[in-house]
Parts: structure tokens; sequence; C-alpha cells
């Protein structure tokens, strides 16, 4: 009787361990359903539509990538997001990674074309009275990234940081008349934490469980000739996943990097907030699953 009892405890012990270990594995594939024809439609602060389609897997330097399409298309590389947009992720043994290499170079070298054409009109603004084209700034920016963004350490722990992504940006300024010019080098770090879970409600409905993530970046920057500037201040992004269904929403403040480090009121700027929410969305069951 004794020994039967044993082995029935251990049995039920076997059970409940290896049932948790599966538990763990399937609830990280949930997050990240990617059946074909299966589509999530959301929408932006401003009523901007995008629909995400999965299709087919796609192979990259001999890895194999869950793959997407996006409509509409990207034209704006300043206001993309590469932690909603991927076209390319990956779900590996330690780690859930986007491929967003030229992405986040594109983004990147956007931004800071944008910031530097508002820094020269501002400059243009708050001095009328001299001539408008000594304001003139021609610029170069060059970025390195990494090609993975890591989106979700495995197994998903709270409340501990992991390295997400480091971005190098230089940028090139010059004065079309030669009298003057510089270099700033940017070092971005980004870095992730996984707050808790949450109930979200979309328009697409009420979710439960959803997997509550934080990204923050910080800006390093250093100029030739040296000059004194404040450090920009930090970017924070926000995603909620639902298990079977994936990103229901977002919330993002971009702060300017560029701007924001110089210590004149003249250039204080407010965040950039943008939000999405899922509105509809179709998640096929695949065959083994049926």
């Amino acid at each position: 009787m004794l020994k039967r009892f044993r082995d029935v405890i251990t049995l039920l012990l076997l059970f409940v361990f290896t049932a948790g270990l599966l538990g763990d594995e399937s609830e990280i594939v949930q997050y990240f359903p990617n059946t074909l024809e299966s589509y999530w439609v959301y929408k932006d602060q401003d009523e901007n539509e995008l629909t995400r389609r999965a299709i087919e897997d796609e192979e990259v330097a001999e890895k194999t990538y869950h793959a997407f399409s996006y409509e509409s298309t990207v034209e704006d590389w300043a206001a993309y997001s590469y932690h909603v947009q991927p076209f390319l992720y990956q779900i590996g043994e330690k780690q859930i990674t986007f491929f967003v290499g030229n992405e986040v170079k594109k983004t990147i070298e956007a931004r800071l074309a944008k910031e530097i054409k508002a820094m020269v009109e501002t400059l243009k603004r708050i001095a009328p009275t001299e001539d408008p084209s000594s304001f003139d700034i021609d610029h170069d920016v060059k970025v390195e990234a990494l090609e993975d963004f890591h989106l979700l350490s495995i197994p998903v722990t709270f409340n501990e940081e992991w390295d997400v992504m480091r971005i190098k940006a230089t940028v090139m300024l010059s004065d079309p008349g030669g009298e003057g010019g510089g270099v700033a080098h940017f070092t971005i770090f980004e870095t992730g934490n996984v707050l808790g879970k949450e109930t979200v409600e979309t328009p697409a409905g009420i979710f439960e469980d959803c997997l509550k993530i934080e990204y923050r970046t910080k800006t390093e920057i250093l100029l030739s000739p040296p000059t004194e500037m404040d450090p920009p201040g930090e970017s924070v992004t926000t995603l909620w996943l639902a298990p079977n269904v994936g990103i229901v929403k977002f919330h993002q403040e971009v702060e300017k990097m560029f701007l924001s480090a110089i210590p004149d009121p003249q250039f204080k700027s407010p965040s950039t907030v943008k939000t999405l929410e899922l509105t509809k969305y179709k998640v096929e069951v695949d065959d083994s699953e049926k």
C-alpha cells in the first residue's frame, strides 16, 4: 500500500512538473499567433488604420522567421515603430526577437533629420532680424544598429530588466557658408521590463491576462567640439500582449533626442505621443490544433 501511494504521488508530481513546463512554452507561443490568413487591425490616435497579416515564413541568414505584411506601407519612417511593426520575428530558446536592423536605421535617420530641420526653423523664427539663410545647416546622419530587437526574454519574469537594443548614430553638421560645423555622437540604450499582467479593453473587446511590457531608452551624446548639453529625456513605450491574440494595445511617448538636449527653453518641445489599439482581428487555428 505504501509503495502504491509513493508511486501515485510520484506520477502526480511528474504530471504537474511536465504540465508546468509545457504550459510555459505554449504560453509564449500563444502570445504570438502566426497562422496563415490571420489578421489584426489597429487604429492610432489620429484614427489612421493599420492592418497586419500573417504570411508565409521567410529565411534570413539560414534562420526561419515568422513573417507579416502591413497595410498601409511605411511612408514616413520618422513615425515608424519597430516595437509593433516588424516584418519578421523568431521565437528562440531564450528570447523572442524581431529582425529590424534596416528599419531601425531608417527610423533613427529620419527622426534626427526631422529634428535638425525643426531646429533650423526654430532658429529662424526666434531671430527674425537675422538673415534666415545664415541658419541653414547641412547634415549627414549615419546609424549603426543591431539587426535583432529583443522583444521578450524566455521564460517570462516580472520586474527584471533585459537589454533590448543598442543604437549608435553620428550626425555631421556643417554650415553651407563654410564657417563652422560639428559632429554629434549618439548612443541609444533600450531596456525592457515585464511589469505584470493586466486586463485591457479595446474596441476589439476585453482581453484578460495581458503581459504589460515597458521599454525605456536612454541617450548619451558626445559633441565635437565639446559643448555643454542637457541629456535628452527618456522615451517610454508600453506594449500589451494578449494570449492567443498578440499585441492589443501600444502607447509610446517619444522624447526629442536632439532638441531636448540643447540647454535653451526655446528648444524644449513636448513629447510625441503615439497610440495603437486593436479594433478587430481574426486568428486562424492551425491544423495541429484542429
